[in-house]
């Protein structure tokens, strides 16, 4: 029986399953009070799913609110945190957009379809700003390299995320591969896209003016996905591991390809007011937010979904998140324009409601009326939360921890630790994933992995491009959130600026356990705060993003990972610094300090130890570097630029040895130390002009240490001595061994 408004008005009581879709006892007394009434099982489905974890923030809005009260003021911030996507100016009348989300619940369940519906639902969030995509990248954390559900899940999900890219033709620019054992039975999959338009192109979620039209397009509704991401990301999954697969989203990147085409078109031609794609909570979200942000109500006819499934529920078909969906606001005297652009794409289309002059979202079901609620209570006025949060015990025990490392010496020591070092799961070459990926789709990728940030071209007259890194390194977030933080930003930036590029705003993926532990939510409470402070230090606006919690299985909880991603300007990517030298007898430099810095270190990880003390970030320190990073590209003093970090320096300077196959010969006073440690703030550069480098250094105050010169078939360090072959071999056999 249908269960209308009607109906819940003349049977208050009537039991409903509200713990079954994931809501308390006093939320739901929440949503009676609010309708002054029980909700309908319609109305009861679009307040779960948006009230859920994933969509409604309520454990950590009170700690976001800090990215827009220390925001800092920033010139470049068109489009700032609350729309599907924040947008940047990067100049000669330039706009991108951007933003990183998490799909990590589903990818564990299904890893294939669940890593590509991640890259669809993140791809269509920059489309709905009025942006071409043009280029993907995937952060992704697995379990152990060698532990059997490994072996299930992570080549699902390098599958999902390249079949669906490649399909779309969006070059995958970089991204992490990250083993530990905390990430067994959760691993992160997280999906950043870039887009770019002309400033007056940009889009917005809103539905305004009364009596324009509700007009869903793309794919029809099926039953897959039904509380999908919504209610999934929502909860910790047991230790029986995964069953809910039905829940899972099922992409078809075809249908995605003609839809971003057929939207383009649309946008071009001016004819929609508001737009918002259908992702998690689908029909639910996109019509309570575009509601929610207009100037009136909404009305629409459910009945009048296109489905694929004709057995859906109507409660069915607004917490279905079938993708390659898109809900669109049109004027009346645009209607038939933009119907013949769906025709020519043939992409189905469906007036489904209208704009109200009134305060409601009204939807019926064959006349019948199932939902009638304030907007803003479903989409922007759920609860929220002041989680407790206590610093967890472990916090102090690890501090007081001393590092019982072996640190060698011997020139078959420092051999021995290099091989280690590079041939270790976290380290070792990606390409075994990489090469899945199309990278240089469309054309206009400058860069990609293994170089430390991914470059697009944005105009192909001038050159203009952008830089785009993702960073985390949960170790140091484990020691000190605080500081983890900090040091991830520093990082991502580090990367954009070894290019050339110049950062210039900031999105995150915040990845963290159960905020009902207090533990936790400490962890994310002094990340923000960390990212938050940092980022008003630095200048640089975040500009939107995403938190996931509830991963862990069972009460273990997975490594605190905000993962960060930087988005940087180049004014002419031809100009830009590589990573790697391609000849002999340049000078290589090391550019900052090192200190002892083992704690949070891949060679700790690789020794079975966690503690210590983590480093701390030198923010003005590290801008100077930025800004001498940049500044040596534009001087056209440097030939190679490589950061330094997870594996130090014994990773880096095999890295830069083996992109071109030219070895190099250093000379080092500590080398346990200054090989090993993973003192943040440090990159190596490769420069003919040694003075033009001391003259850059003295101007910005960083420290220079010469480490040798480039050249031969072999990478030299003091008495050890490693071929090239050798190195390659240990670096390049690792993951192929592993997953075939």
């Amino acid at each position: 029986m249908l269960d209308t408004v009607k109906n819940a008005e003349s049977n208050p009581e009537q039991s409903q399953p509200f713990k079954e879709l994931g809501l308390k006892p006093d939320e739901y007394q929440r949503i009676r009070d609010i309708l002054k009434r029980r909700p309908t099982s319609s109305e009861l489905a679009m307040y779960s799913v948006m009230w859920s974890e994933h969509c409604s923030y309520k454990s950590s809005k009170v700690h976001l609110r800090q990215f827009g009260e220390k925001a800092p003021k920033s010139d470049a911030l068109l489009v700032g945190i609350g729309e599907n996507a924040g947008v940047v100016d990067v100049g000669q009348g330039y706009a991108v957009t951007f933003k990183i989300e998490s799909h990590n619940h589903p990818s564990f369940i299904e890893p294939y379809q669940g890593a590509a519906t991640g890259v669809g639902g993140i791809v269509r969030d920059i489309l709905t700003m009025g942006a071409r995509p043009i280029a993907v990248m995937d952060p992704l954390r697995f379990g152990p390299a060698d532990a059997p559900d490994t072996k299930r899940v992570l080549p699902g999900v390098i599958a999902g995320v390249g079949g669906y890219g490649n399909c779309l033709g969006l070059p995958n620019i970089g991204g992490e591969v990250v083993f530990d054992e905390t990430y067994l039975g959760n691993p992160l999959v997280n999906a950043l896209c870039v887009g770019v338009m002309k400033h007056e192109q940009i889009k917005l979620a809103k539905a305004s003016g009364a009596g324009n039209l509700v007009v869903l397009y793309g794919a029809k509704t099926g039953g897959d996905g039904i509380g999908g991401v919504s209610v999934l990301a929502s909860e910790t999954f047991g230790a029986t591991g995964p069953a809910k697969r039905p829940s899972v989203q099922v992409g078809d990147p075809f249908a995605e390809k003609v839809l971003i085409e057929c939207s383009l078109e649309i946008f071009a031609a001016d004819l929609v007011v508001g737009i918002q794609d259908l992702g998690g909570a689908g029909l639910s979200c996109a019509t309570s937010e575009l509601a929610s942000a207009g100037t009136g109500g909404m009305r629409v006819e459910l009945d009048r979904v296109p489905l694929r499934d004709p057995s859906l529920s109507p409660e069915e078909i607004l917490m279905s998140e079938s993708q390659e969906r898109m809900c669109a606001i049109v004027e009346p005297k645009n209607i038939e324009k933009f119907m013949d652009i769906c025709r020519k794409w043939e992409v189905t289309a469906t007036v489904i409601g209208e704009v109200t002059d009134g305060d409601r979202l009204i939807i019926t079901w064959h006349g019948d009326v199932i939902v009638n609620v304030p907007p803003r209570t479903v989409a922007h006025e759920g609860p929220v939360y002041q989680r407790p949060f206590t610093k967890p015990a472990y916090i102090d025990a690890v501090a007081k921890q001393s590092l019982d490392l072996p640190m060698p010496t011997s020139a078959s020591e420092i051999k021995a630790a290099v091989l280690k070092i590079i041939s270790a799961p976290n380290i070792a070459d990606k390409s075994w994933v990489t090469n899945q990926y199309d990278r240089y789709v469309l054309g206009n990728t400058v860069q990609a992995q293994p170089e430390d940030s991914g470059m697009v071209r944005i105009d192909e007259k001038t050159h203009l491009g952008v830089a785009v890194s993702t960073d985390a390194n949960a170790n140091w977030s484990y020691l000190n959130p605080y500081e983890g933080a900090k040091l991830a930003l520093l990082e991502a930036c580090r990367n954009i600026a070894t290019a050339g590029a110049k950062p210039l705003a900031v999105t995150n993926c915040l990845n963290f356990g159960s905020p009902e532990d207090p533990g936790v939510m400490w962890q994310f409470a002094e990340s923000v705060r960390g990212l938050a402070d940092a980022c008003l230090e630095m200048g640089l606006p975040v500009t939107g993003g995403n938190v996931s919690f509830y991963n862990q299985t069972g009460d273990v909880a997975i490594l605190p990972t905000p993962i960060i991603g930087v988005l940087g300007v180049i004014d002419d990517v031809r100009t830009r610094t590589p990573m790697g030298y391609q000849e002999p007898g340049l000078a290589l430099y090391l550019l900052g300090e090192t200190h002892s810095d083992f704690a949070g270190s891949e060679w700790a990880y690789l020794h079975n130890q966690r503690g210590g003390v983590a480093p701390s970030a030198d923010i003005p320190t590290a801008m100077r570097l930025n800004e001498l990073l940049v500044a040596g590209r534009t001087e056209k003093i440097f030939i190679a630029a490589h950061d330094l970090s997870q594996g130090g320096l014994a990773a880096a300077v095999s890295e830069m040895s083996l992109k071109y196959g030219i070895g190099a010969e250093i000379s080092l006073t500590k080398p346990a130390i200054e090989l090993l440690s993973e003192t943040p703030g440090r990159v190596i550069v490769a420069v003919k002009d040694e003075t033009a480098l001391m003259k850059l250094c003295n101007k910005y105050e960083i420290q220079a240490t010469k480490l040798g010169l480039t050249g031969g078939d072999s990478l030299k360090i003091n008495d050890a001595e490693i071929s090239l072959s050798e190195l390659h071999a240990a670096y390049t056999e690792t993951l192929p061994r592993l997953f075939g």
